[in-house]
């Protein structure tokens, strides 16, 4: 099956500091692949790469066989083709929550608003929040506002979804309520990339798990190999830090 995505040995330098050492990696349609590593590791970087918002420095990337990073291509019409989200949820705060959700599709990809405000009621429902379609960001806790976060980046129906460090920034309590939003998704078969702290968030969602270690894969395999039987010591070591945490 040909990858939805597709990083070719891509590095990524900021002066002297190499961030990303020739990674590589292939996401399947319907897949998720999730990356772990410690704070530094590259994960982050490797999405903003993905998204178009970094230049890399050397390698390539492909979207549907498509090289979004030649310099032929408009950048913006590849980023309207994948969805990202962040640990800060980024929601315009003087906006309404389905103002946020449809103002891509509406102003980006030229939905007719009321098909747009109609997509983004359904979608609310799904993830429990249509009551709060008229609420303003700070209205809602920061769970809410994350799920809203990750229903905008869907809104526009994208063919890849990049998710980096998702629950980093929420209480506990809410942290879960997040991760099954994710879960439902990958029910559905949305294809991701998931920068994660999460392990046991990882081990039910993941089809691949690579471990990052200053800006490389140290180690890849599926969920059950990487998290439960690694063989490399970098990876062994990360883990029993994460797990004693």
């Amino acid at each position: 099956m040909k990858p939805v995505l597709f990083v070719q040995k891509v590095r990524k330098s900021f002066g002297e500091n190499v961030v990303l050492g020739e990674v590589s990696i292939e996401v399947p349609e319907h897949s998720a692949t999730v990356l772990i590593g410690a704070s530094g590791s590259g994960k982050s970087t490797l999405l903003r790469c993905i998204n178009l918002l970094e230049q890399i420095d050397d390698g390539a990337i492909y979207l549907d066989q498509e090289e979004i990073t030649s310099p032929l291509v408009d950048v913006d019409k590849a980023r309207m083709r994948m969805g990202i989200v962040f640990q800060s949820f980024n929601l315009f705060p003087h906006m309404r929550v389905i103002d946020n959700i449809t103002l891509a599709p509406i102003k980006v990809h030229k939905i007719k608003k009321e098909q747009a405000r109609e997509e983004a009621k359904i979608l609310l429902d799904k993830f429990g929040l249509l009551d709060k379609a008229e609420e303003f960001p700070d209205r809602l806790s920061g769970g809410q506002q994350q799920r809203v976060a990750i229903i905008r980046s869907i809104a526009t129906h994208p063919r890849a979804l990049l998710l980096d460090e998702i629950t980093s920034a929420l209480d506990p309590v809410l942290v879960n309520e997040v991760l099954e939003s994710i879960k439902e998704l990958k029910k559905e078969g949305m294809t991701m990339i998931i920068a994660t702290h999460e392990m046991s968030f990882a081990r039910l969602v993941a089809d691949e798990v690579c471990f990052l270690e200053k800006g490389s894969i140290a180690e890849r395999g599926s969920a059950a190999q990487v998290l439960e039987n690694p063989q490399d010591s970098r990876t062994k070591e990360f883990l029993r830090r994460v797990i004693a945490k």
